[in-house]
């Protein structure tokens, strides 16, 4: 038998580990497409929402009471109409309405925009033997918990497999099925037409991305690729009007962290990859223990956190310069905190709210531990584990804090699906990090509207359509009966929990009335019960009546 030597050897696998994540990765959509839509009233020929205070998004204070014109799928007409405690004079109104929303003591917000989710379908792991374990059968699950929550655009990175998501992007741009606004990238390398065919050289990466745009994707989802790679793939994209965004995952942030990356003209940066590694103060790469293997998750996310220390120090010369030079170059960050609120207080995540009943039984089999599934929660973490996070979190949330007080645009976005996150609340929950971060709620509010709405349009060269409420844009908005600057928690779906002092009994409030996108309203606690017959059918499928959150089934080893 002929004998390699252990240097060739070596350089065949940094070679196909390179290469890997530029091969289609999903070849069949397991995921069910969503019905034809029976929920929502409208568009309208003239929808008055009357009484109540706007937050338009812009990072402006609330101000009412008014009164929001909307004619078809269009805002034509905001008026104040009256001053906050005295009655409301009746000629001050608009009127010719052909129907009506009562908002009088409701805050009135753009529809929020999530810029990174996925359609949670099938098992991410290498088991074989857990490949097509289904975690969300049915898209619909997804879109009512979304719209539910007021997110009236996501953005998918991607939803799935690429005709599968352009098919279901055009059927909610017509409105033909419940579901946010749906914008549509993709990985370099996806797509049945293109599956198994590498992306090498820098020719290849340009001929993949035209072919894509042709297909009509809206931006491509980026790895930490060669820089000659990454060089000709944002280079292709921005001549084809094409977003980017980029997870720069630990396997090639050596060779391109997140400050070469937007050099390159990378538009926005997702999670923190990359971020901690261009702040290094004594080291070029992440000193790895000695038995690191990154194909381990239990490594891959203990090790994570462990940068929290290696890094220059909040107010260096290093800091700031990086700071500035992401100003310069206008790089968004999507850091997707809550995608990894499990790793720092794992009893509270699995506790949440929101488990009993809006997550899948499915989708809870997935959450439990499994060495093979990437997303399922880790095999044996600790408190060394969760107490590394909490102080990773704070230096992350420094950063981003600096950089939102610098100028700098910061996103909301939740990456649900993974590690006890559930769609819709997972964005909620994102807000509330930000807040924790050191975000005024109205600064977080601009991050979920404004500043996600200019991370989709911009590479078009277009203006926003939406993200504001102002007139000429289309009529995406949210509308709820308590304050969310007072408390952020009124937005998710189970509500906030409060002392009613005059029954002396605690009273859930809040969570979203109405959902309204291009013109159609929806109920949105409407949507959160079709969401719970859902679960309840799977359920009842299942011979179960509860999630066992006290018991764990075991894994196919």
């Amino acid at each position: 038998m002929k004998r390699h030597p252990i240097g060739f050897i070596i350089g065949i696998v940094i070679i196909l580990t390179s290469i890997m994540p530029l091969f289609s990765q999903v070849t069949q959509q397991a995921v069910m497409g969503a019905p034809k839509r029976s929920e929502g009233e409208g568009p309208f020929d003239r929808l008055i929402i009357r009484g109540g205070t706007l937050i338009d998004g812009t990072g402006a204070p609330p101000r009412g009471p008014v009164d929001i014109v909307i004619e078809k799928n269009r805002i034509v007409k905001i008026v104040n109409v009256g001053t906050p405690g005295r009655p409301i004079s009746p000629e001050r109104r608009p009127s010719g309405e052909t129907h009506q929303i009562d908002a009088h003591g409701a805050w009135i917000l753009p529809g929020f925009v999530d810029v990174h989710v996925h359609i949670a379908d099938v098992n991410a792991g290498g088991d074989p033997s857990q490949s097509e374990m289904v975690k969300v059968p049915k898209a619909e699950y997804n879109y009512k918990l979304w719209l539910s929550h007021g997110i009236t655009t996501v953005r998918g990175v991607p939803f799935g497999e690429m005709d599968w998501s352009l098919n279901e992007r055009e059927r909610s741009a017509r409105n033909e099925i419940t579901a946010p606004r749906m914008v549509s990238y993709h990985v370099p390398g996806s797509g049945s037409e293109w599956a198994g065919k590498p992306i090498l050289t820098p020719s290849d990466a340009r001929k993949w991305v035209r072919w894509a745009a042709k297909k009509g994707i809206d931006g491509i989802k980026l790895d930490a690729y060669r820089p000659e790679i990454m060089k000709a793939l944002l280079d292709e994209g921005s001549r084809h009007g094409l977003g980017s965004i980029a997870h720069l995952r630990q396997t090639g942030v050596a060779q391109m962290n997140a400050l070469d990356a937007a050099r390159l003209g990378l538009g926005t940066v997702t999670h923190f990859y990359g971020i901690f590694e261009a702040l290094y103060d004594d080291h070029d790469v992440q000193p790895w223990p000695v038995d690191m293997n990154y194909s381990d998750e239990q490594l891959r996310f203990s090790q994570v956190a462990r940068q929290w220390n290696l890094i220059h120090t909040k107010g260096s010369e290093t800091w700031s310069a990086l700071i500035d030079e992401f100003l310069e170059l206008n790089v968004i960050l999507d850091p997707t905190m809550t995608a990894y609120i499990t790793t720092r207080n794992v009893m509270a995540a699995r506790r949440a709210d929101w488990h009993t009943e809006y997550t899948l039984p499915s989708l809870w089999d997935f959450y439990t531990p499994n060495p093979t599934s990437h997303g399922s929660y880790y095999p044996d973490w600790t408190t060394w584990d969760e107490v590394a996070w909490k102080r990773f979190y704070r230096k992350w949330m420094d950063f981003i804090d600096d950089y939102k007080d610098a100028g700098g645009r910061v996103t909301v976005s939740s990456d649900a699906g993974f590690t006890y996150n559930l769609m819709g609340f997972s964005t909620i929950e994102e807000m509330e990090l930000l807040q924790e971060a050191g975000f005024h709620p109205i600064e977080v509010i601009r991050g979920a509207t404004l500043h996600g709405a200019e991370a989709l349009f911009e590479p078009r060269g277009e203006p926003i359509q939406f993200g504001v409420v102002r007139p000429g844009l289309l009529a995406d908005l949210v509308i709820v009966e308590e304050n969310p600057i007072q408390n952020l928690k009124v937005l998710y779906g189970t509500g906030a929990i409060r002392l009613n002092n005059e029954t002396g009994r605690a009273e859930r409030v809040g969570g979203i009335r109405w959902t309204i996108k291009d013109g159609i309203v929806y109920d949105s606690k409407g949507l959160l019960a079709d969401v719970r017959r859902m679960v309840e059918e799977q359920k009842r499928d299942r011979g179960i009546n509860s999630l066992p959150t006290t018991r764990f089934q075991s894994y196919n080893r």
